[in-house]
């Protein structure tokens, strides 16, 4: 049998809702990743990865990269220019970092695996029989 499984609903609206998250965690960590320098910018690089353990917890590997994704884009989106050349995210070392920030929810991908088990803790991993 294999790990691969078809794609549902329930899983396509739990990828979508990924990305949801992702683009919001975008949104927010652009407002406050200039905020108190660096702690606001820590602070944005933190929610980038409880957003992605929270994605692979959800949907797997698919979910990572969904929450990546979402960042990735809202960030994207929010740092160009707008009407009046006003920028959000500028063109300085701490706004780089926040631009590769989604790369942060990669190290929700090298978390170990018994963190997103459904199995009670005792269970987990052991192959012994109950006596």
């Amino acid at each position: 049998m294999t790990d691969v499984q078809m794609l549902t609903g329930r899983g396509l609206a739990r990828v979508l809702g990924s990305f949801a998250v992702g683009a919001v965690i975008g949104i927010v960590g652009t407002g406050i990743h200039r905020w108190r320098e660096p702690w606001g910018l820590v602070a944005a690089l933190v929610i980038v990865l409880v957003g992605g353990a929270l994605g692979r917890a959800w949907t797997g590997w698919v979910g990572v990269f969904a929450v990546g994704m979402g960042v990735a884009a809202a960030t994207g989106l929010l740092g160009t220019s707008g009407p009046g050349g006003d920028v959000i995210v500028a063109a300085q070392p701490i706004g780089y970092v926040w631009f590769g920030g989604a790369v942060v929810v990669v190290l929700a991908a090298f978390l170990p695996r018994r963190w997103f088990s459904d199995e009670p803790a005792g269970r987990r991993g052991s192959s012994r029989e109950a006596s």
